[in-house]
């Protein structure tokens, strides 16, 4: 490929190092040369997309069209937001840069592993389920997105998401993983972990009866798809 992937991070850093770490690991490559060649920057102050959705905080707009503004004159052709709750302003974003959406990379991978339609539960911030950034852009697609019950939300989801944000990992994993179990007991059979901040505590198990879709692997996958196959790209 000529030009590069431009990753638009920080959001957090610890979310955009897995990101990284996965296109990597999902890159087929036999050599250094054969890799995908990535700009990323890691920027943490850009203001919170949860807060700011929510009315509680300043816009991340700005920040986030400046850093698409140097990815583009750095030469990349593509770009993607390790982060769920930015894509709130996609849209607002798109004319910037050509961009992947991190639901359309999850649908693929949902798709990929044999679920076609059905209740799925979401686990991510309380600013991405308000704003129904999936439940919108799956619409039409035969996926009943579950989301966890307003107070599981406020005292399990949100604060485990703040705890894995300021290193607490076991903490938010216990928080976390009743949060899943609720979402099981109202019929989902696998549950999307719709905040890159969530793979980094719940990973998928090959095994398990119940699926986790880490939306962080589908972003990478979708990079990989994209930019070595554009013909896959284009139905990711």
């Amino acid at each position: 490929m000529s030009g590069f992937l431009g990753v638009l991070g920080g959001m957090g850093p610890a979310a955009t190092a897995d990101f990284l770490a996965k296109l990597v690991l999902m890159t087929p490559a036999a050599s250094d040369q054969d890799h995908l060649p990535v700009i990323a920057q890691s920027i943490p102050t850009i203001p919170d997309r949860s807060s700011a959705i929510l009315g509680q905080g300043p816009s991340p707009l700005p920040a986030l069209t400046a850093g698409l503004a140097r990815l583009r004159a750095a030469g990349c052709i593509l770009a993607v937001m390790p982060c769920n709750s930015a894509h709130y302003w996609f849209d607002a974003l798109a004319g910037t840069l050509p961009m992947l959406h991190i639901v359309d990379a999850v649908a693929r991978s949902l798709r990929f592993q044999g679920i076609e339609g059905g209740p799925i539960g979401l686990l991510a911030t309380g600013g991405t389920v308000a704003a129904g950034i999936y439940q919108d852009r799956l619409a039409g697609t035969g996926y009943d997105l579950v989301v966890p019950a307003p107070e599981d939300q406020v005292e399990l989801v949100d604060p485990s998401i703040r705890a894995i944000k300021a290193g607490d990992l076991d903490g938010a994993r216990v928080a976390l993983r009743l949060a899943l179990a609720r979402l099981q007991t109202r019929g989902v059979g696998a549950t999307v972990l719709g905040c890159t901040e969530l793979p980094l505590v719940l990973r998928p198990e090959p095994a398990a009866t119940h699926l986790l879709i880490d939306s962080t692997a589908a972003l990478a996958q979708a990079c990989v798809a994209a930019l070595r196959d554009p013909v896959l790209g284009r139905a990711a």
